[in-house]
């Protein structure tokens, strides 16, 4: 009777996990369009949310109640309160702004400024800007650290990742990657920081804990010029085994296992595949294609492409909300 009982409780615990992943939302931010679209688990359209001009990156709250995204070309942030599906506000930001990270208390935006060259702090209460930190050129992808103290950030022209002291409001160190530096994933246990190298074809690994690079994986496709595989996008898989990457103009995106640097397979997806996010237990990982305006849902354990479903015109940055 126990083991039946056990058996009985597993499954309905299994049948509630189901239940709950097939009201998961995946968003998409879309920049010709203006607008964050709203998908289910499998990708088919539940809605469309109008925000500001050029919607980019995107991150939850602390509550994952809402959604900050970067809006490039009317330079705000917008929040978008997710019981309602909607925008109900926006803070103002610096010239041509990227990416976007969140302080662990969530009351502080660091967004990158390319324009600018530089981090630039928003109090998100106050909806103000509180200082810059000034940065190589084009400064791009933004990182903060679990402990709220420091933050990474890219730059694309200069070649460097800049390690930012949010204390001390400046850098405090660089730290040479590969040619044009562009987002990151740190790893689970944050003892690792990867950096996409766009122009470089390979991705750079930081130990955050001395600062020194402790490799580089580079990609190759056959068939294909280095100068074809362009990486930007890249994420952690839930168990930190294995890291994505999203090969630009190469139209694949890449398993890389995380303890040995090596490339363990190639997936076909859409064009330029630049945005990744995974689904909570890592089964299934969502690639935005940014040419061919659509979102490629890929079965993780199979290593290939499932579907390819419209996601407004050029599709940015994906969110997966469970």
């Amino acid at each position: 009777m126990r083991r039946l009982c056990r058996v009985l409780t597993l499954a309905a615990l299994s049948a509630l996990a189901c239940g709950a992943w097939a009201q998961s939302k995946v968003y998409v931010s879309n920049e010709k369009d203006h607008q964050i679209v709203v998908l289910d688990a499998q990708g088919q359209l539940l809605g469309r949310i109008p925000v500001c001009q050029r919607p980019r990156d995107m991150k939850f709250n602390a509550s994952r109640s809402q959604i900050l995204v970067v809006c490039g070309d009317s330079n705000q942030l917008g929040t978008v309160d997710l019981a309602q599906q909607k925008m109900t506000g926006t803070l103002p930001l610096a010239e041509s702004p990227e990416m976007l990270g969140l302080s662990p208390d969530g009351k502080t935006a660091y967004v990158s400024s390319e324009d600018d060259s530089a981090l630039v702090a928003y109090d998100l209460v106050s909806k103000k800007q509180v200082y810059q930190v000034k940065t190589g050129g084009e400064p791009e992808g933004v990182q903060l650290m679990p402990d709220g103290r420091y933050a990474y950030v890219a730059s694309e022209a200069a070649n460097l990742v800049h390690r930012v002291d949010l204390q001390q409001r400046k850098v405090v160190q660089n730290i040479k990657v590969g040619a044009r530096p562009r987002r990151f994933s740190l790893s689970p246990d944050g003892k690792q920081l990867w950096v996409s190298n766009e122009l470089g074809a390979s991705v750079s690994v930081i130990d955050t804990a001395s600062q020194q690079v402790l490799g580089t994986v580079p990609f190759q496709i056959q068939g294909m010029r280095t100068s074809d595989i362009t990486p930007v996008g890249l994420v952690h898989s839930p168990d930190g085994r294995s890291v994505w990457v999203g090969l630009g103009r190469a139209n694949h995106v890449a398993e890389v296992d995380a303890a040995t640097r090596q490339v363990k397979r190639t997936v076909l997806v859409g064009k330029r595949p630049w945005g990744l996010a995974f689904n909570p237990s890592g089964s299934t990982l969502y690639v935005t294609n940014g040419l061919s305006d659509d979102l490629t849902l890929v079965d993780t354990a199979q290593g290939k492409a499932v579907r390819s479903v419209s996601a407004g015109r050029v599709p940015h940055t994906v969110l997966v909300h469970d």
